[in-house]
């Protein structure tokens, strides 16, 4: 998987390619750790990410709950297998999710 971050003014972008797995889901963790000191906005873009397993799922409501602390957080260009695994697991009730155009 490959991850590129991007730190402006608060807001940090975190674009993913590739799949998020118990293998890589540590690589993920690790930077949200480093890059969320001060954000008031996160967004992970997924348009190139081709699969989660519920070890990205929990990536995604750690991130989650720290954000809920100082600011916001979003999915966007959720394609429609990851869609499908976001509503499955309800992860649709408590993320804000943009789909693909």
């Amino acid at each position: 998987m490959d991850i590129h971050v991007k730190n402006e003014n608060g807001e940090v972008t975190v674009t993913l390619a590739g799949r998020l797995d118990t293998t890589t889901a540590p690589a993920l963790d690790k930077t949200i750790a480093e890059e969320l000191g001060g954000a008031k906005t996160l967004i992970f873009d997924l348009k190139d990410l081709a699969y989660t397993s519920s070890a990205g799922l929990r990536c995604f409501l750690k991130a989650q709950k720290t954000m809920n602390r100082q600011g916001s957080m979003k999915l966007t260009n959720v394609s429609q297998t990851i869609m499908e695994i976001l509503e499955i697991t309800g992860f649709t009730d408590f993320l804000a999710v943009d789909t693909q155009e």
